[in-house]
C-alpha cells in the first residue's frame, strides 16, 4: 500500500528503545508530545526546529481515551493522527502513548531533549512541567523550548471549520479492526431470514397539509384550507417496517385502540411484511400525532394519546408472546406511551428467553423516559440529548458522557447517536485481548432533505449486521450507512439493501479518490 512506509515509523515504546538505543548514544534524540488532532503550521514550526536540534525526531501523542478537553474530540482518530506525523520526512518515529501523561514514556526512551513550546514556560513553569523536568533530570536529558512567535489552537481551527475526513478515517479505523468494503458489503447479503421480534408503541404520524386563507378581525385566529393528508407508520412499527425491508422475518407485538387508525396500521405492515400481533385496548386510542403544515411552516402539532401505562392483563399477554416468539433478536422499542416504563420493563424483559440478541431503544422527547432502565441488554441506540437526560448529566463532553452511559446500563455494545456529528460507540469484548472499547464513525449523509428516522434505520441495520457477524464495528458502519440514506429520503421510508449497497460503493469510491 502507498501508506505503508508511514506505517512502518509507528512503533511501540519498545521499538523505539531498541531503535534509538541506551544512553549515552551516538545519534541524539528529541522527543515531542500532544494531541496533534488536526497538524496546523504550528506544529509543523514545532516539529521542524525540534528536528533541526538533533538527529532523530520521536513524536509521541496522546491516545483517544485521554482527551476530553472539548466535545467531539478528538476530531481524528488516532491511529489516522498517528499516520499523519508519520508521512512528516522530519518525523523519524511514531508513539501513540497509551498513558495520560508522557512521565512513563519519557523515562522508558530517555531522549537527550524533550521539545516543548516556548508558551509552556513564557508565563512559569506549569505543575505538569516541573514533573517532566524531574524525570529529564533522573537521566540527565534536557528541555528545548520552540520559538512561540506564532500560536495555533487545533481546537479554534475545527471549530471555525470541521474538515470532512469522514471516509479518511472510516478507512483508518476498518485497516486497524481487519476489515474491508467487501466484508461490509457481504453482510448486507447475510440478513435475510434473520428472525426478529420488536415489541413497542405504535405511532401513526399524519401530516395535513393546508393553504392560508386569512384571519379572523375579533380575535386571532388563523385561518386554512384543507388540501391534504399524508399518515405513515411510525414509532415502533417503523422500526419493525426497517427490519422486514432489510430482510429479516419480522414479528411485531404491540397495543392499538379500536379505532380507524388500527386497521390502518395492520393494512399498511401486512403489506410490509410485517407480522403483526396486535393487542387490541378499547379504552385507548391508536397513538396519532398530526402536524398541520401550511405552505412549508408547521402551524400546529395535534397529538391523540393516552400514555398511561398498560394494564397487567395486557402486560401478562406481551409476557406471553415475548417468550413464546421464535426469534433470534428481540427490539424493545420505547416511545413511552404506555407499554414501557419503570414499572413494566423489569417484567417485559424477564419475559425474555436466554440466547436472543437483545436491543433497546428509548426515542423520547421528554425527561420521563430512561434508557438506562434497559438493564444488561446487547445493544442500546440512544442519541445524545436521550443520554443527557437519562444520567442527568448536562456537562461532560460526548465521550465520558458515552462510557458513563455504557457502565449505567450495563450494555454490550452502545451506539450512541450523534445526529449530524455520526456517532460513537463503546462495547465489550473480554474475548480478544487489546481491542479498543470505543470508536467513531462519521455521517455519511449527502443531500439531507430529511433526518426523521435515522435512528429507525440505524437500529435496524446496526442490529442485523451485528447478530449476522457479531462485529461491533461492522454493525456501527452499516448503521451509518442505513442513516445516511435515510437521510436523504423525504419522509420515514424503509432503507434496502440495495440503498444501503449503493452508500457503500459511493463511500468506497471517494475513499480511494476516484
Amino acid at each position: 500500500m502507498v501508506d505503508a512506509k508511514y506505517k512502518a515509523k509507528i512503533k511501540t515504546v519498545e521499538q523505539v528503545r531498541d531503535a534509538i538505543g541506551a544512553t549515552p548514544r551516538k545519534k541524539r534524540v528529541i522527543m515531542c508530545h500532544g494531541t496533534f488532532d488536526v497538524v496546523h503550521p504550528g506544529h509543523i514550526r514545532h516539529l521542524m526546529y525540534a528536528r533541526s536540534k538533533a538527529d532523530l525526531l520521536v513524536a509521541s501523542l496522546t491516545a483517544d481515551k485521554h482527551i476530553k478537553k472539548a466535545n467531539f474530540r478528538p476530531f481524528v482518530p488516532e491511529q489516522l493522527r498517528a499516520l499523519n506525523l508519520a508521512a512528516l520526512d522530519m518525523v523519524d518515529y511514531v508513539v501513540v502513548d497509551e498513558n495520560e501523561t508522557p512521565l512513563e514514556n519519557l523515562s522508558k526512551i530517555q531522549p537527550d531533549y524533550f521539545a516543548k513550546g516556548y508558551e509552556y514556560v513564557s508565563s512559569g513553569m506549569h505543575s505538569k512541567t516541573t514533573e517532566e523536568k524531574s524525570v529529564l533530570d533522573s537521566y540527565g536529558g534536557e528541555f528545548i523550548f520552540t520559538p512561540g512567535d506564532i500560536v495555533y489552537s487545533s481546537s479554534r481551527l475545527i471549530e471555525t471549520q470541521p474538515p470532512n475526513l469522514a471516509s479518511e478515517k472510516l478507512v483508518t479505523l476498518l485497516e486497524a479492526e481487519n476489515l474491508t468494503f467487501r466484508d461490509l458489503r457481504g453482510v448486507l447479503d447475510r440478513m435475510s431470514g434473520v428472525k426478529v421480534h420488536v415489541v413497542g408503541d405504535t405511532i401513526v404520524d399524519s401530516f395535513t397539509y393546508t393553504t392560508m386563507i386569512g384571519g379572523q378581525t375579533k380575535t386571532p385566529t388563523i385561518s386554512v384550507r384543507m388540501e391534504e393528508q399524508q399518515n405513515y407508520v411510525g414509532g415502533a412499527g417503523v422500526v419493525a417496517k426497517h427490519l422486514s425491508a432489510a430482510g429479516a422475518e419480522v414479528v411485531f407485538s404491540t397495543v392499538l385502540g379500536d379505532d380507524q387508525w388500527k386497521d390502518f396500521v395492520l393494512k399498511d405492515l401486512a403489506d410490509a411484511g410485517v407480522d403483526v400481533r396486535e393487542i387490541v385496548d378499547p379504552t385507548r386510542p391508536t397513538t396519532n400525532k398530526n402536524a398541520v403544515i401550511c405552505e412549508n411552516y408547521r402551524l400546529l402539532k395535534i397529538d391523540t394519546l393516552d400514555s398511561r401505562t398498560i394494564s397487567e392483563n395486557i402486560v401478562e399477554h406481551l409476557c406471553e408472546a415475548i417468550g413464546k416468539v421464535e426469534a433470534d433478536a428481540i427490539v424493545f422499542s420505547d416511545f413511552r406511551h404506555g407499554i414501557f416504563n419503570r414499572a413494566t420493563i423489569p417484567t417485559l424483559t424477564g419475559a425474555i428467553r436466554n440466547g436472543k440478541f437483545k436491543v433497546a431503544d428509548s426515542q423520547v422527547a421528554s425527561r420521563w423516559g430512561n434508557i438506562c432502565e434497559f438493564q444488561d441488554f446487547d445493544l442500546i441506540t440512544p442519541n445524545e440529548r436521550e443520554a443527557r437526560f437519562a444520567l442527568a448529566d448536562q456537562d461532560s463532553v460526548v465521550r465520558p458522557l458515552a462510557q458513563k452511559l455504557f457502565k449505567e446500563a450495563k450494555c454490550r455494545n452502545l451506539i450512541l447517536k450523534l445526529g449530524e456529528r455520526g456517532l460513537i460507540a463503546y462495547r465489550q469484548r473480554p474475548d480478544i485481548e487489546d481491542v479498543r472499547s470505543f470508536f467513531a464513525v462519521d455521517s455519511f449523509a449527502g443531500d439531507v432533505k430529511d433526518a426523521v428516522g435515522a435512528g429507525d434505520a440505524l437500529l435496524a441495520y446496526a442490529m442485523l449486521a451485528q447478530v449476522t457477524t457479531k462485529n461491533e464495528v461492522i454493525a456501527a458502519v452499516i448503521g451509518a450507512m442505513a442513516a445516511a440514506v435515510e437521510c436523504e429520503h423525504d419522509g420515514n421510508v424503509p432503507v434496502t439493501p440495495d440503498d444501503v449497497r449503493e452508500k457503500l460503493i459511493l463511500v468506497e469510491k471517494r475513499s480511494n479518490y476516484e
